[in-house]
């Protein structure tokens, strides 16, 4: 239906028996009719255990997949399924700030086919000090408001809290062979943007609640360097991001050659203050750039 509204919830490895009870308990405010969609894309058995509750909740659809199918493929999946003109993109990991989160983006979704409401996180940084590179890089550099998200709308766009028109994501979906971690939403912003779709952005935040060790945090920074590099390499995509401009700037100025091997021989220097408990953000910023540069003007092999 049109008016109606899909909410589609890739589960891995998380229970998500709250935040689905949370948006049940808004579903009226919508003012359509709501379904809420829960695919399974491979978790261990005790979290199946328990979000196989879902299954006889209201409203909810949910399904085990027989195997992991990836994070683009398990959301196209779940766009395929959709009986509803509206979807609304939640990462398994974010939770409700107040009850008002339907509430507001029923009264804005006519403002545009796609709309971005953003992420912030606890104010207090977590008592485990493995954990506090992934809060101070959330607090700093992905809980931004709708006004400066909006200067640049496409670039700026995330797919967990995405509401957009049914029709759109499935004309474009996402790019399934993007195997690794991280820019499916590059591109599929990018792919926006070429269509001349436009994308307003709103101050409806979710609550990330998925906060991970540095470590883990490191290696799924490393997959989606090298997803970026793979998407300008093939497509000329990402020039609109921070990293790859100064990687091309390096290039062209004919520095690049001297700067990457300075960065691979500080990669250990790097890795030791993000591991500690004063994690900088510049050392995360200059290690990116050094995967980046491999990633990108690796010497030819002989």
């Amino acid at each position: 239906m049109e008016t109606g509204l899909s909410i589609l919830i890739p589960v891995y490895n998380r229970d998500v028996t709250v935040l689905v009870s949370d948006l049940l308990e808004q579903a009226a405010d919508w003012g359509g009719p709501v379904e809420i969609l829960c695919f399974d894309d491979g978790s261990a058995p005790e979290f199946r255990e328990l979000n196989a509750l879902l299954a006889a909740w209201p409203m909810v659809c949910y399904v085990e997949l027989p195997h992991n199918v990836g994070r683009a493929a398990i959301r196209n999946r779940l766009a395929a399924a959709a009986h509803h003109g509206w979807l609304l993109l939640l990462d398994n990991d974010s939770l409700l700030p107040d009850d008002q989160f339907l509430t507001r983006y029923a009264d804005a979704h006519a403002l545009a086919p796609v709309l971005v409401g953003g992420t912030i996180y606890e104010f207090a940084p977590p008592a485990d000090p493995r954990l506090y590179l992934r809060w101070c890089y959330g607090r700093e550099r992905e809980a931004r408001r709708a006004s400066v998200r909006q200067q640049e709308p496409h670039a700026q766009l995330t797919l967990n809290n995405l509401l957009i028109r049914t029709a759109i994501f499935r004309r474009f979906g996402l790019d399934e062979s993007l195997t690794r971690y991280g820019h499916e939403d590059t591109k599929f912003g990018w792919r926006l943007r070429e269509a001349g779709i436009a994308v307003r952005h709103l101050d409806n935040p979710v609550l990330h609640d998925g906060l991970e060790p540095a470590e883990d945090f490191l290696h799924k920074t490393h997959d989606a360097v090298r997803n970026l590099a793979l998407l300008y390499r093939t497509e000329g995509l990402g020039t609109d991001t921070r990293l790859l401009r100064m990687a091309l700037r390096l290039e062209q100025n004919g520095l690049s050659g001297l700067v990457r091997p300075a960065l691979t021989a500080l990669e250990p220097v790097f890795r030791r203050n993000l591991l500690s408990g004063k994690p900088g953000l510049r050392h995360l910023d200059m290690l990116k750039l050094g995967w980046l540069l491999q990633a990108l003007y690796r010497p030819a092999e002989k």
